[in-house]
């Protein structure tokens, strides 16, 4: 049923979002009315905005949540052009309540007013940032969507290059990897996604990756030569075009000695997990993500621990 009014309502409109400069605020405003008429803010939601440092972004608190040492670093999706840590704010609102943890939402610079490699210079400093607030990396989640997660694997490669220590763990809603949409366009041969076509959305990254040659590394990623990833979650929906990327990402995870799970949920569509009040499996999803975040940080601390005891 999602799929179907999806089909009839969401893909029409997204496949004629503008992708030239002068209609991009107009995409905007669209795209933040829908998440907000499909998944709003929850009551009692605590935002703080950070914006006056070398950070932006907001912290996202459930009500009565209690402060510890553990956190969630969330990178929106949304093509590096359209979303923002706003439109995102009542998914990473039910993350903090399923998981009891308060989650940090970077606000990136956004495309074509801030091409590559701006996004991805600003989630490197949002992680940098919170290790300066006091987080040991191994209380880190890193979480995102579409986008996000190709931001979040640019950032496991670039701590692996810098010797920065790797976040606990890492939990993706429908990563996008291949920038080119190659992997789309092969599952678009067998199903055609219900909510944007491959090359209505190359045409939305373009704007973030245009006059870059697409084989640079942090566009053309190869996670199989990182080390020490964090466990992570990948959930994909089985109708989308971005299963394809979510199972390069699983083999990539895999072939560097990672631990990962992938979870594609039948007849689900792109980010479902942001809408609930049109997909009622979305509140289940968090609750696996939640179940994995906790399950993860629990194993990173006793293996912690077991280092310390060996290194006396």
């Amino acid at each position: 049923m999602a799929a179907l009014m999806t089909r009839l309502m969401l893909r029409p409109m997204t496949n004629l979002l503008p992708t030239s400069r002068s209609g991009i605020e107009f995409s905007r405003r669209l795209v933040a009315t829908s998440m907000n008429l499909f998944g709003p803010v929850p009551k009692g939601t605590r935002v703080d905005i950070v914006g006056d440092g070398p950070v932006r972004g907001e912290w996202v608190r459930a009500p009565g949540l209690t402060p510890g040492p553990r956190v969630i670093l969330y990178i929106h999706g949304s093509a590096y052009v359209i979303c923002s840590a706003r439109t995102h704010r009542g998914l990473t609102a039910r993350l903090s309540s399923a998981t009891g943890l308060p989650v940090f939402t970077v606000d990136y610079r956004l495309a074509p007013e801030h091409p590559f490699p701006a996004a991805a210079d600003d989630l490197e400093s949002a992680y940098r940032w919170l290790l300066g607030q006091g987080y040991d990396a191994a209380n880190i989640v890193i979480a995102g969507d579409s986008a996000g997660g190709h931001l979040a694997a640019d950032l496991l490669i670039e701590n692996d290059r810098t010797g920065t220590p790797q976040p606990g763990a890492m939990v993706l809603f429908s990563p996008l990897v291949d920038l080119d949409f190659e992997l789309s366009a092969r599952m678009e041969r067998t199903r055609k996604d219900p909510m944007i076509s491959a090359k209505a959305a190359r045409g939305l990254v373009a704007l973030y990756t245009e006059g870059h040659d697409a084989d640079l590394p942090r566009l053309r990623l190869d996670l199989a030569l990182a080390r020490d990833l964090p466990p992570t979650l990948i959930q994909v929906g089985g109708v989308e075009m971005l299963r394809g990327d979510a199972r390069h990402l699983h083999s990539m995870i895999d072939a560097a000695g990672g631990r990962s799970e992938l979870e594609i949920w039948p007849d689900q569509m792109h980010v479902f997990q942001a809408l609930p009040r049109l997909i009622p499996e979305a509140a289940h999803a968090l609750e696996r993500a939640a179940e994995f975040i906790t399950h993860a940080l629990d194993n990173s601390v006793v293996q912690q621990d077991s280092k310390e005891q060996v290194s006396r």
